[in-house]
């Protein structure tokens, strides 16, 4: 059996055709092994997690379910995930920045990607990764209007599409349950419009998230917790704007399905007026922003308001009326019993 790690003979410690490498000489010819074999580059797609800004810098993992197997068929094969390090410096950045406001694109963690970049080993860590260079906005877009209709598919299959729009909503809703991340922009812009009406409004508020880990669950689990109130006219669902992958997370079928089965009728303010999730399409009344929804709910209370005082008005006129005609009748029959009676007495 042989045993090279055991050879004391005089044999030369490294030939060139069994090379013996520093770790810094096979970093180096990995490095050049990754260029030759990658020298245009690479697209990669997968999931953003581990989203770390430092300084002008952005380092994150990009994690796709793979087969980690060996395809040896023996015991050390298995499924797990599969990880890259990516590694996206300032000057790429600002380049692409432009690029992803244009199409209202936040990176961070959950977040669909495919990304352009070079392969790197780095000798400090051991580790190959990715420098970012570029992006491909259209595959997350794609992405998030691919999950936006199935859910969309689903909710119709099962009859929930228009489910809350056939609640009636009061013509005074001025109990309103209110689903926000309270102490944002969207909140005071919602919470200040209603207090400027000087009407009688009162507030349950939920306290939630609206982005971001947690957000898809605390939201869903707001509706329904204020759609088992049987003190309220109406709930209404609010935020701000954002990027368009921070607002998908109203295009959640949890969230969705809690709004359709409500009771009450609930009214949403997402985001910009050009966004439509698919809380908005199952929603009572969708409002383009926080402020339009505070301003329907003002509305109708204002309307309602006018409608009765208009009815009380005319109530009044119309009592008016029937009292003045029924004084000028009950006047000309005096005078003719009058009348009558001296013609009887003469």
């Amino acid at each position: 059996m042989s045993q090279p790690a055991f050879d004391f003979g005089d044999d030369e410690f490294d030939d060139a055709a069994n090379p013996t490498y520093s770790v810094g000489e096979l970093a180096e010819a990995i490095n050049d092994t990754l260029r030759r074999g990658f020298s245009d580059g690479v697209w990669v797609r997968g999931e953003i997690t581990g989203w770390s800004d430092r300084g002008q810098h952005a380092y994150f993992t990009l994690v796709d379910d793979a087969d980690t197997s060996d395809g040896s068929g023996g015991g050390g094969s298995g499924r797990g995930k599969a990880v890259l390090n990516v590694q996206f410096f300032a000057n790429a950045r600002m380049r692409l920045r432009p690029m992803l406001q244009k199409n209202r694109l936040r990176l961070g963690d959950g977040m669909k990607v495919r990304v352009f970049g070079y392969l790197d080993y780095y000798a400090p860590n051991g580790r190959i990764g990715l420098k970012m260079t570029g992006i491909d906005p259209k595959y997350t877009l794609g992405d998030i209007a691919q999950s936006r209709d199935e859910v969309i598919r689903r909710l119709v299959a099962d009859g929930l599409l228009d489910a809350n729009k056939r609640r009636p909503l009061s013509a005074i809703p001025l109990r309103v349950g209110v689903v926000a991340s309270v102490g944002t922009a969207a909140w005071h812009d919602f919470h200040d419009e209603l207090r400027r009406s000087a009407l009688g409004f009162a507030l349950t508020v939920i306290d939630t998230r609206v982005q971001g880990e947690f957000a898809e669950e605390m939201v869903a689990a707001a509706v329904i917790t204020l759609s088992r109130r049987t003190d309220l006219d109406v709930v209404v669902v609010i935020r701000g704007g954002g990027a368009r992958n921070e607002l998908a997370v109203f295009d959640a079928e949890r969230i969705a399905r809690a709004i359709a089965l409500s009771p009450i009728p609930v009214l949403t303010g997402l985001g910009h007026e050009v966004d439509r999730s698919v809380a908005d399409e199952v929603a009572h009344t969708t409002l383009k922003t926080p402020t339009a929804c505070a301003g329907e709910l003002i509305s109708r209370a204002a309307r309602y308001s006018a409608d009765t005082e208009a009815a009380f008005a005319s109530i009044v006129r119309e009592s008016r009326h029937t009292l003045n005609a029924a004084t000028t009748d009950l006047s000309e029959t005096a005078h003719r019993i009058a009348r009558r009676t001296h013609a009887a007495v003469e």
